[in-house]
């Protein structure tokens, strides 16, 4: 059974950006160091465009080979005119509003998005899935996910849009691993509890 894992940034009272999801402000805390941890050990997370820019398009997938995304998380990238953002990994986009998919490679997945994730972790394989936002998509899928990798940004919000954007609901988590950055910024990572 392959693993759906939630691999998102947020500030330290837990928003994954603003009201309208922009997360810009949390770019400048990518510096030298962290930069080689996430091209180290998730450099199947960086965007396809952001890594042929970077010149390491050519680096291999580490945990995951499929990346389920909400609409938000991908109009941010149509917006710039990209239409297959992880082209280095199959796509599937969750959009009852997307009504085709503006590029082959993106699958877009209309209703039962808990079925369509079911069926992907069913399937066999050594890598997993990567749950790339947004928060409403995160909190729909709440029950599914196995794993949380959680970038915390030192920085206050005070508002904006939650980690899961959904209705209260307890799910345990067992924490894993801390790794701190010189910049402030620590990555925690748990495992389900079932």
């Amino acid at each position: 059974m392959r693993k759906l894992t939630y691999f998102i940034a947020c500030s330290i009272d837990g928003f994954i950006g603003d009201e309208s999801g922009d997360a810009s402000f949390m770019y400048p805390f990518v510096d030298e160091e962290f930069f080689e941890f996430l091209k180290a050990e998730y450099p199947e997370t960086m965007g396809s465009g952001g890594r042929r820019a970077l010149g390491i398009d050519d680096l291999e997938n580490q945990k995951y080979d499929t990346v389920v995304q909400g609409r938000g998380s991908y109009d941010v990238a149509l917006k710039e005119g990209i239409t297959s953002p992880y082209a280095h990994l199959r796509e599937y986009v969750a959009s009852r509003t997307l009504e085709e998919s503006p590029d082959p490679h993106v699958e877009i997945v209309a209703d039962d998005v808990v079925g369509k994730v079911r069926e992907l972790k069913a399937e066999e394989g050594e890598f997993g899935i990567y749950l790339c936002g947004g928060s409403k998509l995160a909190g729909e899928l709440l029950d599914e996910i196995d794993e949380l990798v959680v970038k915390t940004y030192p920085i206050v919000l005070g508002t904006g849009m939650p980690m899961f954007g959904s209705g209260f609901a307890v799910a345990e988590f067992g924490l894993d691993e801390v790794r701190l950055f010189k910049n402030g910024v620590f990555v925690r990572t748990y495992s389900r509890k079932r």
